[in-house]
């Protein structure tokens, strides 16, 4: 497995390490574990190496456009100095390659941050269609990105001497220490937060500055596993769990990231037939009404114990105390209806919920 240029420093905090997407990351730290360190993202601020994740540059004349042609969202909504959030779907069947971020730097240049297991493959689907001068390369490995998240983000990163403060979904560069350091007011655990990339030569000496800045309110090393909890509690989709190539953005509810009125775009022709036809399944949330907490694959079934769908993703969550998931359902199954799943034998109830299941503030 591949590892981060923070290796060695997870080590030193103890941290218990699992694979993501071909990487060895940490899943949580010693001295307080997932629900500690979930705890402080929601009410104070955490730091998390998601170095893991896909780094890409399409760049060359007209790199803006090409991407705006195969990507589902629109680049015309935003414009240089502003991330999106967009997806890369199969041509054929509308199904999710991949979901990923956009940081438009302007007309010659796109940088895109897919998922660590997906990269290879949305490399090798751009640049298999890019136009003569139009280069894609996959810089997967020459970058770390690490997030910082939460209430007390920015007073974390203005103690490091980073800038903070600018608008949700858009990014600066900074000259920190004599490296460029891209600071984007993005996130995925649904506080106020950042996620910063920069080379991986830098990545240690920038990590030991956030934690020197926020020694004065006991910031925390945060693992993927709190990464985990914190994105279910927001319902924010996992690819690979909650959306795949079997899973269309019409079916994951995630429609509001493709730009219907573009002319072109991976996938068009048949998301717009379903999405004018309805899905035949929806993704939605589920919230336990006792002590029951879903995990992925289980069976969810109706009052007649007929099956209706399948546990995408589910977890306890240690903000709402109860158990919270989100199921592929059947289009007949109604929000706010009662539903029962299998949990180990026993049959447990849920409620049908639209995601969000915790209140935050993203975009304040």
């Amino acid at each position: 497995m591949k590892r981060s240029p923070l290796h060695d420093r997870h080590l030193a905090r103890g941290a218990k390490f699992a694979e993501f997407g071909g990487w060895e990351m940490p899943l949580e730290y010693a001295g307080g574990g997932v629900l500690k360190e979930h705890t402080a993202v929601r009410t104070a601020v955490g730091i998390f190496d998601v170095s893991h994740l896909g780094k890409a540059r399409v760049s060359g004349p007209g790199a803006a456009d090409y991407i705006d042609a195969t990507l589902s969202n629109s680049l015309a909504k935003i414009g240089p100095g502003r991330s999106q959030y967009t997806l890369c779907c199969d041509d054929v069947t509308g199904g999710i390659v991949d979901d990923l971020i956009a940081y438009h730097r302007g007309p010659e240049e796109i940088f895109l941050v897919p998922n660590a297991a997906n990269t290879a493959e949305v490399v090798r689907r751009l640049a298999a269609g890019a136009p003569a001068g139009i280069e894609v390369v996959d810089l997967h490995e020459e970058y770390a990105i690490l997030a910082v998240q939460g209430p007390r983000s920015d007073e974390l990163l203005t103690g490091a001497g980073l800038p903070a403060g600018h608008g949700y979904m858009s990014f600066v560069d900074a000259d920190w220490r004599g490296v460029s350091v891209t600071i984007c007011r993005t996130g995925y655990t649904g506080e106020r937060g950042y996620e910063l990339v920069a080379p991986a030569s830098a990545a240690g000496e920038l990590w030991d500055a956030l934690f020197e800045a926020g020694a004065g309110f006991d910031v925390a090393a945060c693992g993927l596993g709190a990464r985990d909890t914190l994105r279910t509690e927001m319902g924010y989709p996992l690819h690979g769990q909650d959306i795949s190539l079997d899973v269309t953005p019409v079916q994951a509810r995630i429609g509001w990231a493709v730009g219907w009125k573009k002319p072109a775009f991976w996938g068009r022709t048949v998301l717009l037939a379903e999405r004018e036809a309805g899905p035949a399944r929806r993704l939605l949330g589920l919230a336990a009404r006792g002590r029951g907490i879903p995990r992925p694959g289980m069976t969810v079934v109706d009052a007649a114990g007929t099956s209706v769908g399948t546990v995408t993703s589910g977890t306890f969550s240690p903000t709402r105390r109860v158990g919270v998931g989100l199921a592929l359902l059947d289009a007949a199954v109604a929000e706010e209806s009662e539903v029962a799943v299998d949990v180990r034998g026993r049959r447990e109830l849920f409620e049908v919920v639209r995601p969000p299941f915790v209140k935050s503030s993203p975009t304040s």
